[in-house]
């Protein structure tokens, strides 16, 4: 069951033409953005402002009980 399934998708994928240029593109960009764009922008906060595991979990509760005030 799973062979065939998997011959399924294989055969499907060997057959296209337009189809692996698409993935390849969607490939390309989904490495793009987390490989390059994830770090740079999104850096991880609390590991590189706090320095015990005890740190960050007192400030992400202070985080989600505080109200915001505007």
């Amino acid at each position: 069951m799973l062979k065939r399934v998997f011959m399924f998708y294989y055969e499907g994928f060997k057959e296209m033409t337009v189809g692996k240029i698409l993935w390849a593109i969607i490939l390309i960009k989904l490495a793009i953005m987390f490989l390059v764009l994830k770090p740079l922008f999104f850096p991880n906060f609390l590991k590189s402002n706090f320095e015990n595991e005890d740190e960050r979990i007192e400030h992400v509760i202070k985080e989600l009980t505080t109200p915001v005030k505007y």
